[in-house]
């Protein structure tokens, strides 16, 4: 029985796994994957078989139903049914007979029994003749359902079976098994590698929502709700994705469906006692086994270690208790009456040290809002936020405003207002819609109408695309309120630029921003309007950027500490980014980070990580720049904004000291993240992190196709400043290699002028880099080799080592095309010390003593030869056609069409001399031009 086809990408987050089953499989040949339903164990198993057959393996699919558990020998059956014919044609007579009564093609002499024996030897060979023709792997997916007799009959069969024959066993085990070494259903212990298949990571997770259609901008969220299972992940994402309303969050959702009914069958089998013990601790901020016992429940660890034994929960060392899915607790208290949780929060109450949270269980057991009680918690959010713990703070806000009496409208609106925006400094979209649903189901102001849906706005992250309803309405509550109007204009700026790749319009809302909120005193958004517009005034290359900045800085200083929404200082620090003032940009960062940590946004935080990964990875500082985008990563899914700029910054830092394959996995992340977005800056971005990769692995087709798209936005061709995004530079380099000399030159020529105006001398560098592999191809080698060596010590002068690097590289590669091995070796060797230097792995494999990768060893004409007329493009495709591939052939390989490799034959043909495949065959082998 052949298995279904595994999917096109393979299961996420599995590589390394797979890789250790496949040694597994080749080495011992015996494997048994093993973890809790729903955590991809089949999927692994497909992707295994997969690669089986790659490897010229046969696959054999067992995949025993419910019900064969109870029905003898279906298993046996099922297996023999799936094997070939020829399998079963060399089986002696008796044995011919078991399998056809085990079958049910023929029925056993009447009084006569089915002989065992006969049956397991008949299994045995038949087994045995299966892998003795090809390697085979078996695959029993459900072992749990293999009936008693069949297991039986495999056990034996597997023992004789030869080592050509390698089994993999899926099994879900019981919740209920304590005893985990007890015999395995098809081998003892021993005979086998365990694998566990554990759950996905967060950031894997957003991989598989992606992957799915999903919001992948929940994966934090989600990843606490699931607790990294696969199966519940995916259930809870469509949950969400169903959801009405443009901004949707993990935790504000009643989920349901499947969803709840997979939560409700892993409680199932806990007793009574178990289940009251977890419903105290899903009520509990901190729970530990010291706590529940204390609130009434003296049996607590025994109960939770039953519960750990089922998978419910994970206990610490110092008893700290953790839910694996946190679909688990709020089933629990979804499940339970009011009266329970009430008497529940009441006992944690009596018990709790920390004056917070006690406030917030009395609140909770509360049956009646009460003013009184509502200050308490007013005043306990006000304590949470002291300690930064911004979550709890939104929590506590809303609390209060839900604890306020109906006989205080004015009071219930306001402390509304309050929870709101706590809810979006804390970056929790959840609580900020819950607080905004409400009041603007109340006869609520204008204004405090603008002020909730400013909050839900601040929440949406780079997911703007959806709530143009909620901006109309938002303006024109503010008609009357210049300062509310000025802030709605605001976000409209940021809208008007991310979502729409329209700068002009943006800059323009920015400005009318900026003089409303001056009009009424509001420096804080009138610091921010600013800021926006010198943000809009550098994209379109205009001279009165920094002197904007400047005065948003000003006011911004005046107006708040330093850490608190320091946009102005932000923006500062990647101005000094874009003009490769790197030092300036590193100290300020450094110095401006523990601050905005300890009291700013969640998105600052994360804008000056990724701030910090880009700075880092231009100075060389490879290991810094991987560490800061892991952190950019890990505040991004905790925060439930959208992975696109996190994952952006993950491969730039890959790229810089990570691994190329990965940063172009991060990048293609990023680019499918930015388009569920709607989010057009960081769309070219992604695209062109892909595009640069691309070109450095030497895939010359692929990265023509992206960087060509990044060429092609909207938001790129309204970006006039190149230090902004260094596109062109790469897309030349594509084009040269792509065999279009005329138009890179073009593109340098149109990117020149515009960086000399603006004082953009780092882009005029990597625009020599490029121009001087166009003077190499134009056959002027030796002005080529000078501007290298100028650019790279210039490069060097900025502290610019993997710029430094490249460009010795790319020396290299022309002094090989002029057979100067002795100084192309002491090129790679150059740009080998300043890359090991700077950790930069992935570009150490760029100084191998080697051509580029593009598509195999180039070629290596001899100094003054025909071939050293050959472009790279052309070299490539005289490579292909000498070793026999036809014009299709070289066509597909290349990603151009029939058309240019025949044009690309005729210059080669007209270059070299020669007039047929066989000649030009000749001179590829020759003494000048044999391939290396």
């Amino acid at each position: 029985m052949d298995p279904p086809p595994p999917g096109g990408l393979g299961p996420v987050g599995r590589a390394e796994l797979l890789g250790r089953l496949d040694r597994v499989l080749l080495g011992r040949g015996r494997a048994l994957l093993t973890g809790p339903p729903g955590i991809g164990k089949t999927e692994v198993a497909h992707a295994a078989a997969a690669r089986a057959e790659a490897r010229g393996e046969a696959v054999v699919w067992l995949a025993p139903q419910p019900a064969d558990r109870h029905l003898t020998g279906a298993a046996a059956a099922a297996l023999i049914a799936s094997v070939p014919g020829h399998a079963l044609d060399g089986l002696p007579g008796p044995q011919r007979q078991a399998v056809a009564v085990l079958c049910r093609e023929a029925t056993a002499p009447e009084g006569a029994p089915l002989d065992p024996m006969a049956l397991r030897l008949a299994l045995a060979g038949v087994l045995r003749a299966l892998a003795e023709r090809t390697p085979v792997l078996l695959v029993v997916d459900d072992t749990q359902r293999v009936d008693a007799e069949s297991a039986d009959l495999l056990r034996f069969a597997l023992h004789l079976a030869p080592d050509t024959l390698r089994v993999l066993a899926v099994e879900t085990p019981a919740p209920q098994r304590e005893d985990t070494t007890a015999p395995l259903p098809l081998w003892v212990a021993a005979e086998a590698d365990v694998l566990l298949v554990g759950p996905l990571h967060a950031d894997e997770l957003a991989e598989l929502l992606v992957r799915h259609g999903l919001p992948a901008r929940l994966a934090g969220r989600i990843h606490r709700t699931s607790g990294g299972n696969p199966r519940l992940a995916l259930a809870v994402g469509r949950s969400l994705a169903d959801a009405p309303g443009p901004v949707h969050h993990a935790e504000a959702l009643p989920l349901s469906g499947r969803a709840r009914d997979a939560a409700r069958r892993m409680l199932a089998p806990a007793s009574p006692e178990v289940r009251a013990t977890l419903l105290l601790a899903a009520l509990a901020l901190r729970p530990t086994a010291a706590l529940l016992r204390r609130a009434g429940r003296p049996a607590a660890e025994a109960e939770l270690a039953a519960a750990e034994r089922a998978g419910l929960v994970a206990l610490a060392e110092d008893g700290t208790v953790a839910f694996t899915a946190g679909l688990l607790p709020s089933t629990l208290v979804r499940d339970t009456c009011w009266t329970e949780r009430s008497a529940g929060h009441a006992a944690l109450a009596r018990i709790a040290d920390d004056p917070v949270e006690e406030v917030r269980h009395r609140a909770l057991a509360a049956d009646a809002p009460d003013e009184e009680l509502a200050a308490e918690v007013a005043g306990a959010a006000d304590r949470a936020r002291g300690r930064g713990q911004g979550a709890l703070a939104a929590e506590l806000a809303l609390l209060a405003a839900e604890s306020t009496p109906a006989a205080r409208p004015g009071r219930r609106i306001g402390r509304l207002v309050e929870a709101a925006e706590e809810a979006a400094r804390a970056a929790r979209a959840d609580l900020a819609l819950r607080a905004a649903a409400d009041l603007l189901a109340r006869d609520a102001a204008p204004a405090d109408r603008v002020r909730a849906r400013l909050a839900v706005l601040d929440t949406a992250g780079q997911g703007l695309t959806d709530l143009d309803e909620m901006y109309v309405h938002a303006m024109e509550d503010s008609e009357d309120e210049p300062g509310l109007r000025a802030a709605v204009l605001l976000r409209l700026a940021v809208k008007y630029v991310l979502a729409d790749a329209d700068p002009v319009r943006s800059r323009s809302a920015a400005v009318e921003s900026a003089v409303l909120a001056a009009s009424v005193g509001d420096r804080h958004t009138a610091a921010q309007a600013l800021t926006h517009q010198a943000r809009m005034d550098r994209i379109l290359g205009s001279p009165g950027a920094e002197d904007t900045l400047a005065q948003a800085r000003a006011l911004e200083m005046a107006d708040r500490p330093l850490g608190v929404r320091n946009a102005a200082q932000l923006l500062t620090i990647r101005h000094a980014l874009f003009d490769d003032r790197l030092g300036e940009a590193r100290d300020q960062s450094y110095a401006l980070l523990p601050l905005v940590e300890r009291r700013g946004s969640t998105e600052d935080a994360i804008d000056l990580l990724r701030t910090l990964v880009e700075v880092e990875a231009r100075l060389g500082q490879c290991a810094a720049a991987l560490a800061h985008a892991g952190r950019c990563l890990a505040l991004t899914l905790e925060a439930g904004l959208s992975p696109g700029p996190a994952w952006y910054a993950l491969a730039v830092a890959e790229t810089a000291g990570g691994s190329f394959a990965r940063a172009a996995g991060y990048a293609r992340r990023s680019v499918r993240a930015s388009e569920e977005e709607g989010d057009q800056v960081f769309l070219s971005r992604a695209l062109y992190a892909l595009g640069r990769v691309q070109l450095l692995t030497g895939e010359v087709a692929a990265a023509l196709e992206t960087l060509r798209r990044v060429r092609d936005d909207a938001w790129v061709r309204s970006t006039v400043d190149p230090a902004m995004l260094r596109w062109p530079e790469e897309l030349a380099e594509a084009l040269l290699a792509a065999d279009a000399p005329d138009e890179a030159r073009a593109l340098l020529a149109d990117v020149g002028p515009v960086a000399e105006r603006l004082g953009r001398a780092t882009v005029l560098l990597g625009c020599d880099r490029v121009y001087a592999l166009c003077l190499a191809a134009g056959g002027r080698p030796d002005e080529a080799v000078e501007l290298l060596v100028e650019t790279a010590e210039r490069f060097a002068g900025h502290g610019l080592a993997l710029e430094q690097g490249r460009c010795l590289v790319a020396l290299a590669r022309v002094e090989r095309r002029r057979r100067r091995r002795s100084a192309a070796a002491s090129a790679l060797q150059a740009a080998a010390a300043v890359f090991e230097r700077a950790g930069a792995a992935p570009w150490l494999g760029l100084t191998a003593d080697r051509p580029a990768p593009a598509d195999g060893p180039a070629l290596e004409p001899a100094s003054g030869g025909a071939l050293a007329a050959l472009t790279d493009a052309e070299l490539r495709l005289a490579r292909l056609v000498g070793a026999g591939a036809s014009n299709q052939e070289a066509a597909a390989r290349l990603y151009v069409s029939v058309k240019t490799v025949e044009a690309r034959l005729t210059r080669i043909y007209q270059k070299l001399d020669v007039r047929s495949r066989a000649q030009l065959a000749s001179a590829l082998n020759g003494p000048a031009g044999r391939v290396r």
